[in-house]
């Protein structure tokens, strides 16, 4: 007798267990804190273990070999996917433009350096139809150097391997991104609810007459960066101008960078919208189990070669797209151009007269002939005069438009790698450039514990010091690996200036430790975090611990010089819950934006806790503000900021904008003050939990054992040398 059947259709296993149909805990409590994004690339999902580290793999990696398999890759035209005119060189291109294209200064995320384009949602944006036939293409070689190569590396190396192969003299390349293992779920792509929403729909990006959205650099929701069709996929060159100047500026490049890119990116390939967009299939993600990863395939049509569709946009740009060459201007300047309609029904501009012998061959006959096109980004590079004059000069020099897209390219599919320290391989180029914040190197040949003494005598109380430190470092972000402790560029414009920064106090700070670090041979960097230190020391002491804080010496002290002001003013903090301080109300809370601040840092949730709790006690607080100090002994680094939080001697009630009045229960007199930073230690049970932990009696040590690892990852998370 079979008991165990199953009736009325039950499943035996609970429905929703692993997928978005079950009801998350911020489907029932939308409103609770999700701390989701400090833990996104939890060691869990890294399938290489502890004791891999890509970047010592990498140094093993035969680039020589690995160059040559790239470049027969790109004329192999396999019998699955055929290549455009025998060469992969425009799908392999756009492969590694569309990683690095979602790049954006403001918040450093985005970006080639994670091997993210593998993943949701950028895998399924619409711009990145047909980008996971490239990736599959470069399986085999993947497969073959395994674990020496990152999909991160080789998704941005075979495009700049397919730019050497079609004739451009590159730059260089650098190695080194480390691969995630899972979607980067917690990146503010846009609020938009559908792909290629207009601009005037639900939940748009812009406000104003057209003032795109921050951090946000595309001007729609599944784009790279703009509408090829135009504004709202109305062709108008101007407008779309405007557009790009927003969007190129927001991945750090100026006027001349965003021509060169936008031209030697169209020099090669081409569009594909020869055909019904509409028999098209679902992407990768929402695509059947049996097209094993896979989208966007059309099983009605034959939908590969010449009857591709993929922007939907139709043509080449260029007479010879497999060529690097001058093409791009020539067609460009040289012709008149008038709107057409794409066989897929997309927006394009073709020549209204043109010779046949400058029309490129068709990609699979040629002795076929097709119009050339230009999308409404490109007309933008004719249309506006500062485009146009650029475009211009590029046409009539082409040497020099070569150097400038080469060194563009460079930077365009580097800049979220870091600094240079960071650069792996035998084809990084030997120049120190000034979008890679260039640190000059330092002497370690000076007595440590004699500075110590120094900054110990200097009548600096625990809380400059420690604040000093602190803000120099709190610049650092994971995302792009900008800002940090190393350079000393606290002292410097803009940094000197940041309301943030309280530039009075932090003078007077300067005054004294620059003086040390001259009469020490140390390096300014090192004497301002090792005063940090020196700090926390002394007021772990005063709570009976003794410790010593770890300390590395050899930052180095940048220059004015090497210095873009432009490019550090995105770094300047607006908040800091952890010295209690927002520049000003925003629409999202102050503990949010703890969050994002945290996981810039690369900090974890138990870190941030700790180091809130420690920052409180050591008196911080941004205008010595006493919000959050919950001590009568300020400056000892004790543990009684979370022993008072999470109290029961106590009741709390609002007090104005972002404060409240802890009172003495039973007479309701006023002991404290605090900030929803400081409430939500309390509130959220999760970072109750951790408040708890150092509230006990038995963690007074761990709490202050802990306070120093977290302080030294901030302070040390630039130093890219030590690893």
């Amino acid at each position: 007798m079979n008991e165990q059947k199953n009736s009325g259709g039950k499943c035996p296993v609970m429905h929703g267990g692993a997928t978005e149909s079950s009801m998350s805990n911020m489907s029932w409590w939308p409103k609770s804190l999700n701390l989701d994004i400090l833990h996104q690339h939890d060691n869990k999902t890294n399938p290489m273990g502890a004791n891999f580290h890509y970047r010592e793999a990498v140094k093993t990696l035969d680039i020589a070999a690995l160059n040559k398999d790239l470049h027969a890759l790109m004329t192999d035209s396999q019998k699955w996917w055929p290549a455009d005119w025998g060469h992969y060189g425009g799908l392999m291109i756009r492969m590694s433009w569309h990683a690095a294209g979602t790049y954006r200064i403001a918040d450093g995320r985005g970006g080639a350096a994670t091997g993210n384009q593998r993943f949701t949602p950028i895998n399924s944006w619409p711009d990145n139809a047909n980008l996971d036939k490239a990736r599959r293409l470069l399986w085999p070689i993947k497969k073959k150097y395994g674990n020496k190569v990152s999909w991160a590396d080789l998704m941005v190396y075979a495009g700049t391997v397919a730019y050497q192969s079609m004739g451009l003299k590159t730059f260089g390349f650098a190695f080194g991104r480390e691969d995630i293992w899972h979607p980067e779920k917690h990146t503010y792509w846009g609020a938009e609810k559908e792909w290629l929403a207009p601009s005037g729909s639900e939940n748009s990006r812009y406000s104003g007459q057209r003032d795109l959205e921050n951090p946000l650099a595309a001007v729609m929701m599944g784009l790279i960066y703009v509408n090829p069709e135009g504004v709202d996929g109305k062709p108008d060159p101007l407008k779309t101008a405007n557009d790009i100047r927003v969007t190129f500026e927001r991945m750090a490049m100026n006027d001349e960078e965003t021509v060169a890119l936008t031209a030697g990116g169209h020099t090669v390939g081409k569009c594909h919208g020869n055909g019904d967009a509409s028999l098209l299939g679902k992407e990768p993600e929402a695509a059947d189990i049996s097209e094993q990863g896979l989208g966007w395939n059309n099983k009605t049509k034959r939908g590969v070669g010449r009857d591709a569709v993929t922007s939907g946009i139709e043509g080449a740009w260029t007479t010879h797209p497999t060529q690097w060459d001058n093409g791009y201007f020539t067609m460009l300047l040289n012709h008149e151009w008038e709107l057409k309609k794409s066989p897929a029904g997309a927006w394009q501009w073709q020549p209204t007269n043109i010779k046949e012998e400058d029309k490129p061959v068709d990609v699979e006959d040629p002795s076929i002939r097709q119009n050339p096109i230009m999308t409404d980004a490109d007309m933008a590079m004719k249309m506006d005069p500062k485009y146009r004059e650029i475009s211009e000069r590029f046409a009539k020099d082409p040497a020099y438009f070569s150097d400038v897209f080469a060194r563009a390219w460079f930077k365009l599919t580097h800049r979220d790698l870091g600094p240079k320290a960071r650069y792996i391989g035998t084809e990084v180029p030997n120049v120190d450039l000034i979008w890679q914040d260039p640190i000059p190197h330092s002497s370690t040949d000076y007595d440590i514990e004699s500075v110590r003494e120094k900054i110990k005598a200097s009548g600096l109380s625990i809380s400059e010091m420690v604040s000093t430190a602190w803000d120099s470092a709190r610049t650092y972000r994971d995302s792009d690996k900008r800002g940090g402790a190393n350079g000393a560029r606290i002292r410097l414009e803009p940094q000197r200036n940041w309301q943030g920064n309280e530039p009075e106090r932090l003078d007077k700070v300067l005054k004294v430790l620059e003086g040390i670090a001259q009469d020490s041979n140390a390096s300014i960097a090192d004497v301002i975090v090792l005063a940090g230190n020196v700090g926390v020391e002394l007021s772990a002491k005063a709570a009976g611990v003794e410790v010593t804080v770890p300390f590395s010496p050899g930052r180095g002290d940048a220059t004015q010089e090497m210095t873009d002001i432009e490019s550090f003013e995105v770094l300047e903090p607006l908040h800091d819950a952890y010295r209690n301080w927002l520049k000003s109300d925003f629409s999202v809370s102050a503990e949010e934006l703890m969050l994002d601040k945290t996981q810039l840092m690369a900090l974890t949730a138990h870190q941030m806790t700790v180091l809130i709790g420690g920052m409180r006690m050591l008196g911080t607080n941004f205008g010595d503000t006493k919000h959050g100090v919950f001590t009568e002994r300020e400056g000892v680094l004790s543990n009684d900021y979370f022993v008072n939080l999470t109290s029961m001697d106590y009741t709390w009630r609002p007090a104005g904008n972002n404060l409240y009045e802890l009172l003495e229960r039973g007479s309701d007199k006023v002991k404290w003050t605090a900030t929803r930073v400081d409430l939500i230690f309390g509130s959220n049970s999760i970072l109750r939990a951790y408040s708890e932990v150092y509230a006990q009696d038995d963690n007074k040590e761990k709490f202050i054992h802990d306070f120093v690892a977290a302080w030294t990852k901030v302070m040390e998370a630039d130093r890219f040398d030590l690893s």
